[in-house]
């Protein structure tokens, strides 16, 4: 089994469970991640018909890059749980993970993905409020939020005055970024500054945004993504990111003079 610093601050480009098998266990501290929530399975979200909700001109009304969220529900939330099984192998006994999801109302039912977190140490549910949405349903209110599993080994805590947060954050959609369902960066800085992880995974990266937003905090990261084009992506932002904050350390500098 290889050192996990042979994978520190870097994106991998494959299968997040192949990937995560070959890190050894108890090596990470923290895993922040929001999966493909299937969306082209759903029974009524405007996505099947064309409508795609604000993601009209955007591409996840096409589907994510290399993968076409679009799996039976048992063997999508079979597939989630063996993620999660290896999430929790990586993970310290003080470490946690943090998992983001969406309920949803399926077929007149709500979708609360109990099948997927059940049998897991879930310690608590943060509610993520979004604003703004369209609702194609008359049969329920306009959802505007997503949850967050906090999922937790026995000697998880908190970093120094962070229990002072509430457990609903609101912070806006990121909307300037490519990938169709990125994280906003506030949130993540939430979560990253919450805690003393010094190696932060996140097996669905995406654009990149957990990695950035664990540099800007002097933490390390590991990043895993399926698609070759999000992985570009990722270190692309990366890179763009790291000479912002070279520049903005060297005018602060020169103040200083």
């Amino acid at each position: 089994m290889a050192n996990i610093d042979k994978f520190r601050n870097k994106i991998i480009c494959g299968d997040s469970i192949d990937e995560m098998k070959k890190m050894p266990a108890e090596s990470i501290d923290l895993v922040v991640t929001s999966p493909p929530y299937n969306l082209k399975n759903s029974s009524g979200n405007g996505m099947k018909d064309g409508r795609g909700g604000k993601w009209a001109n955007a591409s996840l009304i096409n589907g994510y890059s290399h993968y076409n969220d679009n799996m039976p529900h048992d063997e999508y939330a079979e597939w989630q749980r063996n993620c999660l099984n290896e999430m929790l192998r990586l993970i310290k006994e003080d470490g946690a993970i943090f998992y983001n999801h969406k309920w949803r109302v399926q077929r007149g039912l709500i979708q609360d993905r109990q099948d997927i977190v059940k049998d897991f140490p879930v310690r608590q549910i943060i509610i993520w409020r979004r604003k703004g949405g369209i609702n194609f349903n008359p049969g329920y209110f306009l959802p505007t939020y997503e949850v967050i599993y906090l999922i937790a080994k026995p000697k998880f805590r908190l970093a120094k005055k962070a229990n002072a947060h509430g457990d609903v954050w609101e912070f806006k959609q990121e909307m300037k970024n490519n990938h169709p369902a990125p994280f906003p960066v506030q949130l993540i800085d939430r979560i990253i500054t919450s805690t003393n992880a010094e190696i932060i995974l996140d097996p669905f990266m995406g654009s990149g945004t957990t990695a950035i937003t664990a540099l800007g905090n002097k933490r390390d990261f590991i990043g895993i993504d399926l698609s070759p084009d999000y992985c570009k992506m990722a270190k692309e932002r990366i890179k763009k990111n790291k000479i912002v904050s070279e520049l903005d350390a060297f005018k602060a500098q020169q103040t200083l003079f």
